[in-house]
């Protein structure tokens, strides 16, 4: 089998094409949730602290003033910028609480399906007169015959 043959058929495989589908689904649910963190809560947190924006808050490390914007510091030299951290860590708290919620879901899911799946008494399949009267007849002529 050549090495194109064998990508080939690897890259048909079910596992690789999920796994494809579910990394672009997740890129664009971190995106959603980057927006989310950056667009609706920090905003609603830095009206709370003042109306600061967390983005823009550092540390200088090479004496840069504090009056700076945070791309302009990190122009003029290295920066502790933590603002930026701590959105970063926010959005990762979300995300992975929201996955940590998909999860339990589909668990609870699963544990409910295979408990209907336990909880569902076997049927026996009805068999039809026809077949229980043929059963009789051959029983019967099986039997040996008493009337000698």
């Amino acid at each position: 089998m050549s090495v194109l043959q064998e990508f080939k058929a690897f890259a048909i495989k079910g596992n690789v094409v999920d796994l494809a589908v579910a990394v672009i689904i997740g890129a664009a649910f971190g995106k959603i949730v980057e927006s989310l963190v950056q667009d609706v809560m920090m905003p609603i947190v830095g009206k709370i602290f003042g109306g600061v924006d967390f983005s823009n808050y550092y540390l200088p490390l090479n004496g840069q003033s504090m009056q700076l914007p945070l791309a302009d510091a990190k122009k003029a030299g290295a920066v502790l910028a933590y603002g930026n951290f701590l959105t970063v860590l926010i959005n990762f708290i979300i995300l992975a609480f929201i996955i940590f919620l998909m999860v339990r879901m589909i668990n609870k899911a699963r544990s409910l399906s295979l408990r209907k799946d336990r909880e569902m008494p076997a049927v026996k399949p009805s068999i039809p007169e026809e077949v229980l009267l043929l059963r009789e007849i051959r029983d019967s002529l099986k039997q040996p015959s008493n009337s000698r």
